[in-house]
Formats: structure tokens, C-alpha cells, sequence
């Protein structure tokens, strides 16, 4: 089943009766927990087809997403839904193959993906979804262990790995792989390849407060940014144009892909019921309480990076780094940053998002925290006093 539509409290129906057979199969609702309206009737299928998503599925939900390292809301959309999906297979209950276009997803991929790191077979990073970097770390296990290098894991691969599970494990071999690239790559920014993600566009505009839209302020943004990044001799890509429509994360991960750019840079604004919360924030991939530790070392570096020369640079209020599994960031096979500029929806962020003064001043943070990032730790400088060249 696909989820299109999004369920939240006070919703029923056959979908939300799915919502709860799975949590109840994550262990997040007590088993038998169908709550009802009437009589409870099944919808044909097993399901029950006025279950309600009542209190306890809401509390469960947003558990849930606050374990996936999600937005937690309470609500069940496509995002979260998937994550559901994915939680569900456990390694050894179903093949596991490479498809092009296609690729399979699933917390037992992300165990497969483990199993290999530990034993010393470059995958990649932790992120549950089966690559060609996966597949080939796959083919090598399989050579190494005399079984046939054929990149599927069918029950001969399963019992090998069952067999050779090291009894203690340790380490980041892949934040380790990614400092080394870091090192290797050099100080100069000059030769990077460096995709900026405008969020939104087209007739999806973001967050619209204070006669201001996200979409606008964040391509002007990207904009300032780019000018920048390519007199240093960067090459800088942009996901979409001023117009561009019906761009999802998913199409601009590939996008990013793509490029086999060095790092994304992805530019949005918030929003907040309260008119109060303000100020800036900054999101890499990864998440400290799934028993994966998935995580992007290099993205946590550089959001940290850009957090605190935004700070500084600009008087924001620090909204600190977070760890996410939003689309973009897991997908894209490079380091990526997400960064929430302000909140439109806050009087004084507004404002300040509003002014040409400020973006020049976000933008120049943003390259200088990106300069920081590769710069050997004996030539780094305190935040907020390393200066670049003067952009005309």
C-alpha cells in the first residue's frame, strides 16, 4: 500500500487500521490494540475498517518518529509511512538484491549493511537502502567466504553472516573512510563540486508570513551562495530554477547524485505555531537513538560548522545541530546540510531575512564554514574570524 494522503488523530478507516498493525508489530501499541467505533467490523481483509487513530496511536506515532530521527507531529504521511514499512523486516526475512532504479529499502538492509562494515567490507553509511556501493561490498563477502560472488543475500549468505557475527564490535570505519577522503581532498576549495538546494518552488512556495516566502528568500540565498562558491573555483550546481515545479527530495538527492558533487547544501525557513520561536538551525543525516548509528560524520562536522558561524556572523539565535533521516539527506550519497535560515513566521527573523545585508551575511558564513570544513585542524581559525575575499 502506498500512503498519499496524511492521518492524524481523530482519523479512521481501513489505513488507520494498518497505521496500528504496525505498531503494534514494532512493539509500540500493545498487541490486540484495535480501538473502534460501533461494532468493529472488519473491512474483509483482516483489518478493521472504522479503527480510530485515537491518543494512544498519536502517542505511539510520534514515538516512533522521534526513533527515526523524523519530524516528530503525530502525523502518519508518506514519509513516516515508509519509515513504518521499512521498520518492520528484520535480516533474513526476505531475498535481498540490487535493483536498479528500484532500490530495496528496509531496517534489514541497514543490519546487512552493518554486518559488512564490521567485518571490514566498505558499504558505505548505515542507511537501510540497498546501493550499488552495498552491493558491492556484498560480492566481496561473498568471494571471501567461497560462496557465489552473485550480489544477492539468500539464505547460504545468511547463515555466513550468522556464522562469522563478531561477538564485539566497535569502531566508525565509516566516519573514518570519510575523514580520510576529507584529508586527501585537500584545503582548497578551488575543484570542489558543490550542490545548493533551494527548497520549494514553482507554485509550491514554502512557508508564507510576514509578506514573505521561503522559496523566494532561499533562491536568493542560493544564488548569493553560488556567486561566491564559484569565484573561489567551485563548481556549483542548483536543483531548480526560479520557477521549477514538482521537484521532491527524492529527485533532487538523485539530482545531487548525479553531479557526484563533494557536499549538498539545501536552504530552507521555518515555521512555528508560536510567533516566538526563532532563529537558526542546522540538520545532517544521521540519528544517536536507533541501534544502527546511523549517522554522516563529515555532515555533522560541517552543520556544526555553519551553525556556529551563522551565529555568529549574524546574531541569530542558535537553534543548534540535529541529526535527521529526512529524504534529501539520507539519499544523497555525500555529505548534505540542511539549513533552516528563520523563522518567517517570528516578526524579527522576518525582518532580518527580509534584508539584502543579511543574506550577503548568511552566504558568506555558509562558504566560510565550508572553507573551515576542509581546512587541517593546525590552519583552522576561531569561528567567526576567518575572511574571504571580497565579492563584487
Amino acid at each position: 500500500m502506498t500512503m498519499q494522503r496524511r492521518y492524524r488523530r481523530g482519523d479512521t478507516g481501513p489505513a488507520v487500521a494498518e497505521i496500528r498493525s504496525k505498531l503494534v508489530l514494532l512493539g509500540l501499541l500493545p498487541a490486540g490494540a484495535h480501538a473502534v467505533h460501533g461494532t468493529g467490523d472488519t473491512d474483509g481483509h483482516g483489518g478493521y475498517a472504522d479503527a480510530v487513530f485515537d491518543d494512544s496511536v498519536d502517542l505511539a506515532v510520534r514515538h516512533f518518529q522521534q526513533q527515526r530521527a523524523m519530524t516528530v507531529d503525530g502525523v502518519v504521511g508518506p514519509e513516516t509511512y515508509r519509515h513504518l514499512d521499512e521498520a518492520r523486516w528484520r535480516l533474513g526475512d526476505r531475498m535481498l538484491s540490487y535493483s536498479i532504479g528500484h532500490p530495496t529499502v528496509g531496517d534489514d538492509v541497514a543490519t546487512l549493511q552493518q554486518r559488512l562494515l564490521d567485518m571490514g567490507f566498505d558499504c558505505g553509511r548505515v542507511d537501510g537502502i540497498l546501493g550499488p556501493a552495498t552491493e558491492r561490498a556484498l560480492r566481496e563477502f561473498q568471494r571471501n567466504y567461497g560462496l557465489g560472488a552473485d550480489g544477492t543475500c539468500g539464505p547460504a549468505t545468511f547463515r555466513a553472516l550468522d556464522r562469522l557475527a563478531r561477538t564485539v564490535v566497535g569502531g566508525q570505519p565509516h566516519a573514518m573512510r570519510e575523514s580520510e577522503l576529507l584529508h586527501r581532498s585537500g584545503p582548497s576549495l578551488a575543484g570542489k563540486t558543490v550542490v545548493i538546494d533551494p527548497g520549494h518552488g514553482g507554485t509550491d512556495q514554502g512557508v508564507t508570513a510576514h509578506g514573505l516566502t521561503e522559496a523566494e528568500i532561499v533562491w536568493d540565498l542560493a544564488r548569493r551562495l553560488e556567486g561566491r562558491l564559484s569565484a573561489l573555483g567551485v563548481q556549483a550546481y542548483l536543483t531548480r530554477g526560479l520557477d521549477s515545479d514538482g521537484i521532491g527530495e527524492e529527485e533532487r538527492a538523485a539530482f545531487a547524485n548525479a553531479t557526484d558533487a563533494d557536499l549538498v547544501i539545501s536552504l530552507h525557513a521555518d515555521r512555528n505555531e508560536s510567533p516566538r520561536a526563532a532563529g537558526v538551525s542546522s540538520y545532517y543525516y544521521g540519528s544517536g537513538s536507533d541501534r544502527y548509528g546511523r549517522r554522516s560524520p563529515t555532515g555533522e562536522h560541517f552543520a556544526s560548522l555553519v551553525q556556529r558561524e551563522l551565529v555568529a556572523r549574524t546574531g541569530m539565535v542558535d537553534g543548534r545541530t540535529h541529526g535527521k533521516a529526512w529524504t534529501l539527506l539520507r539519499r544523497t550519497r555525500m555529505p548534505a546540510v540542511r539549513i533552516e535560515v528563520g523563522y518567517l513566521t517570528n516578526a524579527e527573523d522576518a525582518a532580518r531575512l527580509a534584508s539584502s545585508e543579511f543574506r550577503d551575511h548568511a552566504a558568506e558564513s555558509v562558504v566560510v564554514a565550508l572553507q573551515r570544513l576542509y581546512l587541517p585542524p593546525e590552519e583552522d581559525v576561531p569561528t567567526g574570524m576567518l575572511r574571504l575575499p571580497v565579492f563584487t
